[in-house]
């Protein structure tokens, strides 16, 4: 019997983001399969960051975050939809498939499309994290 502690997961998101919103509470109506921390990094513009990553670092791109790993853009949702219920089966599916790279650059494309969008409405002048 495994009785070892589930990792957590903490998801760092863009809660004033209009396309991410919807997304993330999908997620967030699901039961995991393991404990999540979801962090809208937009709600506390000076947030405690592990890792000694940045504000502008997490709003630039999707991270997921375990004990051990930073994971960003297309990986990191594939290592949060192993955690979800259904989605794992995608998340299973694109890595035996090895498509988390041509995910990635989708992912790539989008992001810098929303950060352009998020400056125009002022994000990017939250400066350095203190």
């Amino acid at each position: 019997m495994n009785t070892a502690t589930p990792t957590l997961l903490r998801v760092l998101y863009d809660g004033g983001c209009p396309l991410c919103r919807p997304e993330i509470a999908h997620y967030q109506r699901l039961h995991p399969r393991q404990p999540i921390q979801w962090i809208d990094i937009a709600a506390d513009p000076r947030p405690t960051l592990p890792f000694n990553l940045t504000i502008e670092q997490v709003m630039q791109r999707f991270h997921v975050l375990d004990d051990e790993h930073v994971l960003t853009g297309a990986a990191a949702f594939v290592r949060l939809w192993l955690a979800l219920p259904g989605w794992w089966r995608l998340a299973r599916l694109v890595q035996q498939l090895r498509l988390v790279g041509l995910l990635e650059h989708g992912y790539v494309w989008f992001a810098r499309r929303r950060w352009r969008q998020r400056c125009r409405e002022g994000v990017c002048q939250m400066g350095p994290r203190r």
